[in-house]
């Protein structure tokens, strides 16, 4: 399923890996001494050891320790934060959240909020169905004011019950300055966690990041 939002987060490191980081140090450390100690043992002792070559070393694999010790907090609190998010995000389910997402038309007028271009002369709400195409065009006042679409046809019949998503098209002397995706309200079914981000599950199955929310509301 798609989410809606240009960008995903990267993949937070899972906190799974740091029984087997610590296993891979840990083996490490051991080989690593044993490689000093046969090397002290079959060094010629007519030449004396380089101190330097082994502080070179260990702080090599000191550097390497920090690292991985690094990482293990970083899953840790990648994991703490992931659990907190669906913490907070379950409380959610039920209510409206205003987003850009395609939302879930049931026959009940759904409230657009329009952010029109400051120098614009005209404005269109762009109406268009599941699959993409543009199913109707409404003028609309040169205003940021909340918009109620009805879902009504030029025939005056109802629109089908189905997701639908908006988009607000400047004009300015007759020519497109912008256009963008109205923000609506979509009702919250569910939430998830996937890759460390808090997701969001509007009626109608649209999947959105719990970030791009805007605005709550209860239901109306």
């Amino acid at each position: 399923m798609d989410i809606n939002s240009p960008t995903m987060a990267p993949s937070a490191p899972s906190a799974a890996t740091a029984p087997q980081a610590n296993a891979v140090l840990s083996s490490d450390f051991e080989t690593f001494l044993k490689m000093l100690t046969a090397q002290a043992r079959y060094h010629d002792p007519l030449e004396p050891i380089d101190s330097s070559e082994y502080a070179a070393q260990l702080a090599q694999f000191s550097m390497v320790e920090q690292q991985v010790m690094s990482n293990d907090l970083l899953a840790s609190l990648a994991a703490q934060l992931g659990s907190g998010n669906m913490a907070q995000t379950a409380s959610w389910i039920g209510m409206e959240a205003l987003t850009t997402a395609p939302t879930y038309f049931d026959g009940t007028p759904l409230r657009i909020t329009p952010n029109p271009a400051a120098i614009s002369d005209e404005v269109f709400l762009i109406v268009r169905d599941e699959t993409g195409q543009e199913v109707q065009r409404v003028a609309l006042p040169v205003s940021a004011e909340p918009f109620e679409w009805a879902g009504v046809a030029k025939d005056g019949g109802p629109f089908e019950n189905g997701i639908y998503s908006f988009d607000i098209e400047s004009r300015a002397n007759g020519e497109v300055i912008l256009s963008e995706p109205a923000e609506t309200y979509g009702r919250i079914t569910k939430t998830r966690l996937q890759d460390g981000e808090a997701i969001l599950i509007l009626e109608g199955g649209s999947a959105i990041l719990a970030a791009g929310v805007t605005g709550l509301r209860e239901p109306v």
